[in-house]
């Protein structure tokens, strides 16, 4: 097993459909201490999966979980992606409903970027109004 990099591009995001390519890309981040990270095919849709509580302690902030947050509540207003109802979550996010494996990587990519501390690709990504 190797140690996935800091903060993956959108072409390197895991596609862990099934159960069998989840359970191996969650262990495989959680051992390396990182953020994880993945998208998911889900009928003609696509889901994108972040959980914080396989990194090291302290490897997220304030600024950066807050623009998460952000950039969630806009998916969700435009419509762009669902997730549960009530306030963004993320340390433990599922979005659904995304349309093309090619934008589930950009979101999924840009919000992993952003929790480890760039919030550029965020900003291109998931542009504020």
């Amino acid at each position: 097993m190797h140690a996935p990099p800091i903060a993956y591009p959108a072409d390197q995001i895991p596609d862990a459909t099934g159960v069998t390519a989840f359970n191996r890309a969650f262990g495989e981040t959680r051992d390396a201490g990182a953020v994880f990270v993945c998208v998911a095919r889900s009928g003609q849709r696509w889901t994108v999966k972040i959980d914080t509580s396989t990194a090291a302690p302290g490897h997220t902030s304030a600024p950066a979980v807050a623009a998460v947050s952000e950039a969630i509540d806009r998916l969700r207003d435009r419509r762009e992606a669902r997730s549960a109802p009530g306030p963004a979550d993320p340390g433990h996010t599922v979005l659904y409903d995304i349309v093309g494996e090619e934008r589930a990587g950009q979101i999924a990519a840009a919000l992993h970027t952003a929790l480890h501390g760039d919030l550029t690709l965020l900003a291109r990504a998931v542009p504020a109004a």
